[in-house]
């Protein structure tokens, strides 16, 4: 097999998330759309001087979600968050996701913001999530890339994805899903724990790996003091609920998580 390219042509980096304020139409909304923009900013700011490699946004705090689409106004709201986010990024790689599995409308945003990855669910075989059943969308979504144009944003699949049920594939394991993902056209794979912030099995990580010559993320539970147990084992990390203070997703951003995670991270790649 070949090896893996770099994710996001750079070497196992890590994607520090941004969880965007309640968006306009969902239930904790504030009122203002400026104060969503400003928080997103600044949390893209901090991230680039600490010395993060890549940025996620998310629209996580829009409970609860809808599933496999969601309405014009998220969709308008993201695309400018998250071009408000590009530009405070510098040259940082960005990237989307829209929950729950609004996987068209995260790549339409990346393409009018000028991100460089969606995150997607449900990009192979189905399974159940909190928000209901979510049937796999690979065929649709890449045709819709190759349609507008966006075939250089890179799609990075969840398998066997937190949050989720999935006994009605129980007898696919892990590593015939990642193989089912790249036939499939996937550019890279994430592995995560059964929830936010929950520690992902290292052994998932090393099966994913083997199993298939794309880029392995890991996607949940990454902190300063297990990091060494996955950058050797991974191509890339997405950490959010570490970077938050007292390491809760919901919390705003806390400059000094971040800067001791890339101190430690700094010194194992060193």
């Amino acid at each position: 097999m070949p090896e893996p390219r770099p994710l996001l042509d750079l070497h196992k980096p890590i994607i520090g998330m941004i969880h965007v304020l309640p968006l306009p139409g969902t239930p904790a909304y504030g009122g203002s759309m400026a104060e969503v923009i400003d928080r997103a900013a600044e949390e893209a700011r901090l991230y680039r001087e600490a010395g993060i490699d890549a940025l996620g946004v998310e629209n996580m705090h829009d409970t609860p979600y809808l599933r496999g689409g969601v309405g014009p106004e998220i969709t308008a709201a993201m695309a400018t968050v998250c071009g408000a986010v590009k530009r405070e990024s510098g040259a940082l790689p960005c990237g989307v996701q829209i929950l729950a599995g609004a996987n068209r409308e995260a790549l339409a945003v990346a393409l009018s913001a000028g991100l460089d990855f969606v995150r997607v669910e449900g990009f192979v075989f189905a399974h159940v999530g909190d928000e209901g059943t979510h049937e796999s969308c690979a065929g649709e979504l890449l045709r819709f890339r190759a349609a507008i144009g966006a075939g250089h944003v890179r799609v990075l699949t969840d398998i066997k994805k937190k949050h989720c049920a999935h006994a009605i594939t129980a007898d696919v394991d892990i590593a015939e899903t990642a193989r089912a993902a790249a036939l499939f056209r996937s550019d890279g794979l994430v592995v995560s724990g059964r929830a936010t912030g929950v520690a992902t099995d290292v052994e998932d990580v090393e099966t994913v790996a083997a199993a298939v010559a794309l880029p392995v993320l890991v996607g949940s539970g990454v902190t300063v003091e297990n990091v060494e147990r996955y950058l050797p084992r991974a191509d890339g990390l997405i950490v959010g609920s570490h970077f938050k203070r007292d390491g809760l997703w919901r919390n705003p951003l806390d400059p000094g998580r971040v800067a001791a995670f890339v101190d430690r991270v700094g010194t194992l790649r060193g």
